[in-house]
């Protein structure tokens, strides 16, 4: 009788035992978060360090794994898994988040926002906004940030828009937005392929291309197109979004601090990508990059052209309402300053 007692009482011990374990596991959220960047970028460490900030944050009850390097695909597989719940976060680009919320794309109408100044002031007005929208399509907004600025890069320099219309000017597929915009402008615009441009640059068949900076020094294309305009042309936007269906796995109790420590990495992430950038255009014009700066007068230029295709851009192309809303924050900014 002893001896059954006791194999009973160990028994039980044993159901304990594996039932805590059991439950300690069923409580674990694993996070899986893609992204594109390299790991050894300010992108790729900041979400690093997010990842560990949840661990700690959380005692270990969320773990954010996160696939650097476009492992997990490009954006638009990426947003698919995303939707099915293979993935559960992400980091996107403006591209990327047009497809979740359209109207992102007006952030990039060509010479609207001028600095990140600009852009900061506009992004705080709006930001409720793209939340909202992008909250309607089933995500939840971890951060924003900003990526740099595109640029113009070309064979010959370019001060006026003129210069650019004589060049042949080449454009990633997926960015429709500033690809149909340059198009209605009378620019000679060439659809293709990133993976294709250094070789189309040299064999003739591009002329300029419009990217941003970092890109640019990655691949190495500041050899064949040497002249860089200083106009920021667009602001280059990126963004970390996770599903709902997991973020309603997450306790509660937790959200704010994970919130909290998205934030300061969107913060920190602004500060390195701008310094990035600066130090990344000083690396190029060591090695032989000519940075061309129009003047006011020729500046005026650029604006002028832009606001003569105003109603074939804004409506047709960008999101006309969110436009003017845009117009109307940074007049009264401008006004101010």
């Amino acid at each position: 009788m002893k001896k059954l007692k006791k194999t009973g009482t160990i028994f039980l011990l044993f159901l304990l035992i594996t039932t805590g374990q059991l439950s300690a596991q069923q409580r674990k959220v694993q996070i899986k978060l893609a992204s594109l960047v390299p790991e050894k970028t300010p992108w790729g460490i900041a979400l690093n360090r997010m990842a560990a900030e949840w661990s700690q944050a959380t005692n270990g009850e969320v773990e954010l794994v996160v696939y650097h390097n476009g492992v997990a695909g490009d954006e638009a597989e990426v947003l698919r898994k995303l939707r099915i719940n293979q993935l559960q976060a992400a980091v996107f680009t403006s591209v990327g988040l047009r497809s979740v919320i359209p109207e992102v794309m007006t952030v990039s109408y060509p010479l609207l926002i001028q600095n990140d100044t600009e852009l900061d002031v506009v992004l705080t007005k709006i930001r409720p906004e793209l939340d909202a929208g992008i909250g309607r399509s089933g995500f939840v907004t971890l951060a924003w940030a900003k990526a740099g600025w595109v640029r113009i890069f070309s064979r010959q320099p370019v001060f006026i828009p003129n210069d650019l219309r004589k060049q042949k000017l080449g454009s990633n597929p997926d960015d429709q937005e500033l690809l149909q915009a340059f198009r209605v402008m009378g620019f000679q615009m060439v659809p293709i392929n990133m993976s294709e441009v250094l070789v189309s640059l040299r064999g003739g068949m591009l002329d300029a291309l419009y990217w941003s900076p970092i890109a640019v020094a990655g691949g190495q294309l500041f050899d064949s197109a040497n002249n860089m305009s200083s106009v920021n042309l667009a602001p280059f936007m990126g963004g970390i979004l996770m599903n709902q269906t997991a973020w309603r796995r997450i306790p509660d109790k937790y959200k704010p601090q994970l919130m909290a420590s998205a934030k300061r990495i969107e913060t920190e992430l602004d500060g390195s990508i701008a310094k990035l950038e600066a130090d990344t255009i000083a690396t190029m014009v060591r090695y032989g990059l000519k940075v061309n700066e129009p003047s006011p007068a020729q500046m005026r230029e650029w604006h002028s052209e832009v606001a003569r295709f105003e109603n074939n851009l804004a409506g047709p192309i960008f999101n006309r309402a969110l436009y003017l809303k845009i117009k109307e924050i940074l007049a009264e900014y401008r006004k101010g300053g």
